[in-house]
């Protein structure tokens, strides 16, 4: 019976050792690559943890706000709060602090759009991060474009990449991607959180992808007069994009203005708005992508095809036809609704008959890098 008990005590005392051993903190801290200039904090290290440190002597708790998971900082004789979350997922996150109960941007870092809001967001090195990585090549243009929109009656704008070489032979015409940000986002994602013009500058100098343009535009739109089943004003995306923003970028610039020169593709909110534009308007796209969604589709193995989309995908062969590249791609770690939801239209798919192309981005969930990683696979697939 001692023996016993000896064998339980070494054996807690050994789950202990291990537990302090995986708990100890590698003090590698290096300032995060999207700090505000001479910023020293935040800080990453080799385990993926963010340290964050800020002045506040009259506040009585501070918290990190990161990865849904608050963590207490720790006060110094000085008034200043320090503290680290636990390792994170490679990529791009959101994150805020906590001081006494009100959520604040960190003042450290470059400050992003997103979850409706400005605020802090951090790198967490991705081992394959080369491939948006700011380079030594040619490199396009990201230009801000402001318009006006009869059908929402107001002020709009986008952001229109064009790539090297566009303003140096006038009498060239290039392909176009429209690509959507996600929910409680806006059409800064892309270029700031997304690096879409790194992505394709890179591709582009490599010869992987044919030379295009990405227009990036507001999902957001609403038409004040209309309501929606809710008594809200009515969301009016497909209208603004086929009447107003597609014409308005043939008119500003040199494009290919065929359905065989132009995609479309969006991420979680941005996939639902593009799948459904797309199969409503196949005469004006040939490649559609969708990233961590499809659309707004039942998590299930039965499905009413006939419904879906007014019967979109009814007709198999036609779908084939029409659509040069129908990608879809997701991470790994995604949560529900999203794995389900995407099985389900792949399966539609199946049973229709109607070729897709299928990616799986390791080890990440409904993050940027997930999004980054299904554009740097699709755009290659574009204009061939």
């Amino acid at each position: 019976m001692r023996y016993i008990h000896l064998l339980i005590i070494l054996s807690l005392l050994s789950s202990n050792f291990v537990t302090a051993q995986t708990e100890k903190v590698k003090e590698d801290f290096k300032p995060s690559s999207v700090n505000q200039l001479g910023k020293e904090f935040p800080q990453v290290n080799s385990e993926g943890r963010v340290r964050v440190r800020i002045e506040a002597p009259g506040a009585n708790n501070v918290q990190l706000d990161i990865g849904a998971v608050k963590y207490d900082l720790t006060k110094d004789e000085n008034g200043v709060w320090t503290g680290e979350s636990a390792p994170q997922d490679e990529g791009f996150h959101y994150y805020q602090l906590n001081i006494d109960g009100a959520s604040v941007p960190d003042p450290g870092t470059k400050y992003y759009y997103g979850a409706g809001r400005w605020g802090s967001g951090i790198e967490i090195p991705a081992h394959d991060r080369d491939f948006y990585a700011l380079k030594k090549v040619q490199h396009g243009l990201v230009s801000e474009n402001l318009y006006y929109s009869d059908i929402t009656e107001s002020w709009r704008r986008c952001f229109v990449y064009t790539p090297p070489g566009y303003y140096k032979d006038i009498n060239k015409r290039y392909p176009v991607l429209y690509l959507q940000h996600g929910s409680f986002e806006d059409e800064t994602g892309w270029s700031n959180q997304g690096h879409a013009n790194l992505i394709l500058d890179n591709l582009i100098a490599e010869k992987k992808a044919v030379p295009m343009m990405i227009v990036m535009d507001n999902g957001y739109a609403f038409k004040a007069q209309d309501k929606d089943a809710t008594g809200r004003p009515a969301m009016v995306f497909e209208e603004v994009m086929m009447k107003e923003i597609i014409p308005m970028i043939d008119a500003r610039f040199r494009t290919l203005t065929d359905r065989k020169n132009r995609a479309i593709a969006g991420l979680s909110m941005g996939a639902n708005q593009t799948m459904r534009i797309a199969m409503n308007n196949l005469d004006k796209f040939a490649y559609y992508g969708g990233f961590s969604g499809t659309a707004n589709y039942p998590s299930s193995d039965e499905i009413d095809v006939e419904t879906f989309l007014d019967g979109a995908f009814a007709d198999g062969e036609k779908v084939d036809e029409q659509l040069k590249v129908l990608w879809l791609g997701l991470g790994t770690k995604e949560p529900e609704p999203f794995p389900g939801s995407i099985g389900a239209f792949v399966n539609m798919l199946k049973k229709q008959g109607i070729q897709y192309e299928y990616y799986e981005s390791p080890e990440t969930a409904h993050e940027w890098l997930t999004w980054r990683r299904s554009l740097y696979q699709y755009a290659q697939l574009l204009f061939k």
